[in-house]
C-alpha cells in the first residue's frame, strides 16, 4: 500500500495535460474498440480463432468487448484507472500473441503493442492530477 502511495505522490508532482490527453485518447480507443466489437461479434471471433481452442467463443462475447467498453470509460474519466487497465491487460497480451500463433498481420500488432505499452504505462503511473479519482480523494 505504501508503494502505491509513493507511486501517486510521484505521479500527482509530475502530471502534465499531454499524459492526461493521453490517459483519455487510450479510454476513447478502448472504448471505441469495445463498441465496434459488440456490433461486430463475427469479426472478434475470427480474430481470435487461432486461440480458439484455449479461451472458446463464450469468453470473447463476455469478456473482451464489456471489458474494452466499460474499462474505456473509466479510463476516459480517470476512475479505477488501475483496476480498469488490469482487466485489458490478459486481452492486449492476447492480442499480440495472436499475431504469432495465427496470421501475422503487422498493423495488428503494432497498434495491440503499443496500446499494451500505454496501458502498462498507466498501470504505474495510475490517473494523474486531472481525473475523478484525484477530486474523489481531495473531498475526503
Amino acid at each position: 500500500m505504501g508503494y502505491i502511495k509513493s507511486l501517486n505522490k510521484w505521479a500527482n508532482a509530475h502530471t502534465y495535460y499531454p499524459l492526461d490527453l493521453l490517459r483519455i485518447a487510450l479510454g476513447i480507443f478502448l472504448f471505441y474498440q469495445g463498441v465496434y466489437f459488440m456490433s461486430n461479434l463475427p469479426y472478434l471471433i475470427e480474430l481470435y480463432e487461432p486461440i480458439e481452442f484455449l479461451t472458446g467463443n463464450v469468453l470473447l462475447v463476455h469478456y473482451i468487448a464489456p471489458a474494452h467498453f466499460v474499462g474505456g470509460l473509466l479510463i476516459i474519466f480517470g476512475l479505477l484507472t488501475r483496476w480498469a487497465i488490469l482487466v485489458q491487460l490478459p486481452i492486449l497480451i492476447g492480442a499480440v500473441v495472436i499475431n504469432f500463433i495465427g496470421e501475422m498481420n503487422t498493423t495488428n500488432l503494432l497498434l495491440s503493442s503499443s496500446v499494451l505499452l500505454v496501458c502498462l504505462f498507466f498501470l504505474f503511473y495510475g490517473s494523474g492530477k486531472h481525473s475523478v479519482d484525484k477530486y474523489l480523494k481531495m473531498q475526503q
